[in-house]
């Protein structure tokens, strides 16, 4: 039933698209599974990040609330939220000392715990605009995005 994702382009493009909607995969695993599936890393790559950028908005804007109202219908969420919380406050740091750059740089660099997410999580609890965070972000994709996109060329064409 799932064979299109793999055996046909517009499948590779939609299965791309769907991994880096993940939070933590994103598109640093959305691009090397494309390009592992002999999807064109052009294409590779634009499936990514707007696989990738498509959250951030939405993450930005109702992320509080949606904690706000998890928090009320259960207990058990304010843990969990309180460790995001905590979390985003302590890589906002970078953000908060360098406002825009920091932003970038904290999306940019593909290391575990950056990425759009986690950017898009500490603009909105940093009560950043969301016309000066979106922008950093998606620099900052650009960048994650071919760096990624040049390491996973140069390790598949290695193999």
């Amino acid at each position: 039933m799932l064979d299109w994702l793999t055996g046909t382009e517009l499948g590779k493009m939609t299965a791309t698209f769907l991994i880096s909607m993940l939070p933590v995969v994103e598109l640093r695993g959305g691009i090397p599974y494309a390009m592992a599936l002999g999807l064109h890393y052009p294409t590779a790559l634009m499936c990514a990040l707007l696989g990738n950028f498509l959250p951030v908005p939405f993450i930005i804007l109702y992320i509080k609330r949606v904690f706000a109202w998890l928090r009320r219908r259960s207990s058990r969420f304010d843990g969990v939220i309180s460790s995001l919380e905590k979390k985003a406050h302590l890589k906002g740091r970078i953000v908060t000392k360098y406002s825009f750059l920091g932003l970038v740089l904290l999306v940019g660099i593909p290391l575990p715990g950056t990425g759009a997410w986690t950017g898009a999580l500490v603009a909105a609890i940093l009560d950043m605009r969301v016309r000066r965070a979106v922008p950093a972000i998606l620099l900052g994709l650009l960048a994650a995005a071919a760096l990624t996109t040049a390491a996973a060329y140069g390790v598949i064409r290695l193999l």
